[in-house]
């Protein structure tokens, strides 16, 4: 009973810090750390302790693929960018990928990536920003993948 509390609170967490980063990634263009490393800690917590899908060792290396992802992206994207006066995908936003990582595993991090890039541009097609918040997209993202997992693979 005391387990399944617990579990339950970890989630509830793990929602209000993803909640707190998609809305500051909106508005302010940065994914605050004080909601991130908790984010990270409670995907850890749940792959290893709690009736997860993911595996922790499928979290782990989800993880450091989400982070070594991240980096090979934004090395790429800023060696293509005329315009080097910001950087094309954020510290904030690698290390999004590195929880993500951890919350999903390797297969659900794909998928993530995948839904995400696709809403992103969708947004941006409509939208025509020159800056993208991709704390919203990746988090829902990351619940389709999830809902992918569970229900379809």
């Amino acid at each position: 009973m005391i387990y399944y509390i617990f579990f339950s609170f970890v989630l509830i967490g793990a929602i209000y810090c993803a909640i707190r980063m998609a809305v500051a990634d909106f508005r302010r263009r940065i994914i605050p750390d004080v909601y991130l490393f908790p984010f990270l800690f409670a995907g850890l917590l749940t792959a290893t302790f709690f009736p997860w899908p993911i595996t922790i060792s499928d979290s782990v290396i989800g993880g450091a693929m989400g982070y070594c992802l991240g980096l090979i992206v934004g090395f790429i994207f800023d060696k293509l960018k005329k315009d080097k006066k910001y950087p094309p995908i954020g510290m904030g936003d690698i290390k999004l990928l590195g929880a993500g990582g951890i919350w999903f595993g390797t297969l659900g991090l794909s998928i993530a990536m995948f839904l995400s890039c696709v809403l992103a541009y969708i947004w941006n097609w409509k939208r025509h920003e020159k800056y993208i918040p991709f704390a919203p997209f990746f988090l829902t993202g990351g619940i389709l993948s999830l809902i992918i997992i569970l229900f379809l693979i």
